[in-house]
């Protein structure tokens, strides 16, 4: 007998009745249940996530974003978003798990008003040189590539200050994690918007060094001081680390962004990594629990998620959901690859709910489903 078999003592099976099935009726109408007749599905033998592996192409989606930039007033919208959503998380607005993700697009000039939640959100920048966000009063000027975090609760607005070109980037938000822990909260800002500090991008002046930390700085919020994360400075530590190390069997060259002044996670709630794949690297596959939501930062390739083949360029979003076996693939034999991540890792682990495990057959790689 299968060791995960439902049909063994000590998961239920018990078979129905008329008799049972009038009890469970009389249980209905005084709103209650019985345990045995929903245990097997609400105790899986291994986690069974409702997302399901997807793929978007910005290629496609693109010309959307920039429908919608016509369409939709920016104040109208609050923020002119196409949300990105699973199949299988339809009814939450989710990505994957519940991770939510969207592209926003700014017109040339455009602000939006600020305001606050108690969902934690980041960017990750695609398009457009004159994006710039406020968050706490710090005003961070970011690019492509660059990477931004608004931790829960803090007064945030944005803006592109380009007078010719769109400013276009990623959302990645846990809004699904906490609609689901019923602990959300909404503010607009009373003046709308925020006097910024002097100087730009204070928190990477103060704390983005790397190698040295500010004396005398203290920080006891559970989010990291530092706001904002070059794509130049992130690149170049993957290099230096690629000179060093050969990396993660299962994702090459990967390094995490992190608070500066605890070396842990951005947030409590998400965390963030970048990774590299060498010219032609292809991966082993493994699978966690936790789920990813990708962008393509840099290169081409594909990943092959559960036994399906998804094949990706610059700017692509991919996910892949808890428990899923992964593995990627450079498909470019001349120059390396970089992929953008966001998870909800920190979560997991805060609750010691982390597992993972390597695929054991094939040398590692998967069988693809035709």
């Amino acid at each position: 007998m299968s060791t995960t078999a439902d049909d063994q003592i000590g998961r239920a099976r018990v078979t129905d009745t008329p008799e049972l099935e009038k009890f469970y009726s009389e249980l209905e109408d005084m709103d209650a249940g019985a345990l045995w007749t929903v245990a097997n599905e609400i105790e899986p033998w291994y986690p069974q996530p409702k997302s399901v592996p997807m793929h978007w192409s910005y290629e496609a989606l693109r010309p959307k974003l920039l429908e919608a930039a016509k369409l939709v007033t920016g104040d109208d919208a609050g923020r002119r978003v196409i949300l990105l959503a699973n199949k299988g998380r339809r009814d939450v607005s989710a990505a994957a798990g519940l991770l939510y993700t969207g592209l926003q697009i700014m017109n040339p000039g455009e602000s939006m008003s600020a305001h606050r939640h108690a969902a934690s959100a980041l960017r990750f920048v695609l398009e457009g040189e004159g994006a710039w966000t406020i968050v706490e009063g710090d005003r961070l000027k970011v690019g492509p590539r660059d990477f931004a975090i608004t931790p829960r609760g803090t007064w945030h607005e944005h803006g592109n200050d380009s007078e010719t070109s769109h400013v276009i980037w990623q959302d990645g938000l846990d809004i699904p994690l906490i609609n689901a822990l019923d602990a959300n909260f909404y503010a607009v800002h009373p003046e709308l918007h925020q006097v910024p500090g002097r100087v730009l991008n204070t928190t990477l002046l103060r704390h983005g060094a790397g190698i040295l930390k500010p004396v005398g700085y203290d920080w006891n919020k559970k989010y990291s001081p530092l706001l904002a994360f070059p794509w130049e400075k992130t690149y170049e530590a993957l290099l230096n680390l690629a000179k060093v190390s050969d990396g993660s069997p299962y994702d090459g060259i990967i390094m995490e962004y992190v608070n500066p002044v605890t070396g842990g996670s951005v947030m409590p709630t998400m965390g963030a990594h970048m990774q590299l794949l060498q010219a032609g690297q292809g991966t082993l596959s493994h699978r966690h629990t936790g789920n990813v939501v990708y962008n393509v930062a840099k290169g081409k390739g594909h990943s092959i998620i559960n036994g399906q083949r998804f094949d990706w360029k610059e700017k692509d979003v991919f996910v892949v959901p808890s428990w899923a076996w992964h593995e990627h693939h450079n498909d470019d034999a001349n120059d390396d690859a970089c992929l953008f991540s966001f998870n909800d890792f920190p979560a997991m682990k805060s609750l010691d709910l982390w597992v993972e495990e390597a695929y054991d057959a094939n040398g590692g790689t998967q069988y693809l489903d035709f």
